[in-house]
């Protein structure tokens, strides 16, 4: 059994399933942990089913890590209820074996606040459920790190868009009927700078949080290309597709599509985001690890790739 480091990464959303791909290609020994059972790992990482909301199963799913990457999500509507008891487990596993704790983080905490150059300085001004509860969360996790408890490092992502993302507001919603030449949708108001991050740059991101020393104890913006509007990510994709993408902009959160009253009403309260500009600067992150974004339309061209293949094999 070979005795190298051991990273273990919890959750099998996207995110997780990337940043497993993305550890495994730097030859580290690699664990993904999930609630149910994982079909598409790579052949060298092991897996095991486990009920991270529980510390004695989180530490049996973690013996052994020397890192561990919390990329755990839930639906949406159980966010609030499922999502702080997730993250002391967590903490607890982490603790236990003492083992680095990376977190994947959202935006979220800073709510309302500077929408138009949202660094890791601006404040946090959250007064959303969901907002308060990530904000709520982040000070355990720093607080845990500086009492000693845990190794802790944060990482923030804007909304996602890449290879195995579907639910986002770029993602199944848009890609599909894009390359169909059906009616893609968008959410609020799409002349707007809005932030987003490509995923293979998030999981790059937090693997060098889990594998460098540097910037322990604090929360890094991860890599994500300066904002554009949603209007000109629309505009790039048709360059790419050759023909303009037909959008349904959907001005308030109502369901449509995909997107059902059940999530929507959920949604609501995070339906900001969509008429305030958001621009997320990961200059800081850039700097010290020396990691830059894929520019928009390289990322753009391999999801659209991605998605084309991944339908194509559906049919």
């Amino acid at each position: 059994m070979s005795t190298s480091p051991l990273h273990v990464v919890l959750g099998a959303g996207p995110a997780g399933s990337t940043l497993v791909r993305e550890l495994a290609s730097r030859g580290l020994r690699v664990r993904h942990v999930n609630l149910s059972p994982i079909d598409d790992a790579p052949d060298e990482v092991e897996t095991v089913e486990a009920d991270v909301s529980s510390v004695p199963e989180a530490t049996r799913a973690t013996e052994g890590a020397a890192a561990i990457y919390h990329a755990v999500n839930v639906p949406y509507h159980q966010q609030v209820s499922l999502m702080p008891g997730i993250g002391q487990a967590v903490v607890a596993a982490a603790a236990q074996h003492s083992a680095r704790l990376v977190v994947l983080d959202t935006l979220y905490p800073y709510g309302e606040a500077d929408p138009t150059a949202i660094t890791e300085q601006t404040p946090w001004a959250a007064s959303t459920r969901k907002g308060l509860m990530r904000a709520e969360l982040d000070q355990m996790y720093l607080d845990a790190h500086h009492a000693g408890t845990v190794e802790v490092v944060l990482g923030r992502s804007a909304d996602f868009y890449g290879p195995r993302v579907l639910n986002s507001t770029l993602g199944g919603a848009f890609f599909p009927a894009a390359l169909s030449g059906g009616q893609a949708l968008a959410f609020g108001d799409i002349t707007l700078p809005h932030s987003y991050s490509y995923l293979p740059d998030v999981a790059r991101g937090l693997a060098e949080l889990g594998t460098t020393d540097r910037g322990l104890g604090r929360i890094w913006h991860l890599p994500t290309v300066p904002a554009v509007s949603t209007a000109r990510v629309h505009e790039l994709v048709g360059q790419i597709l050759g023909r303009a993408v037909s959008v349904d902009v959907v001005a308030k959160p109502e369901p449509v599509g995909p997107f059902d009253e059940l999530f929507m009403s959920e949604y609501e309260e995070m339906f900001y985001q969509h008429v305030l500009p958001q621009n997320m600067v990961s200059a800081a992150f850039e700097r010290e690890f020396g990691l830059t974004p894929t520019p928009l339309e390289d990322g753009l061209r391999t999801t659209i790739d991605w998605y084309a293949e991944s339908f194509a094999s559906r049919a």
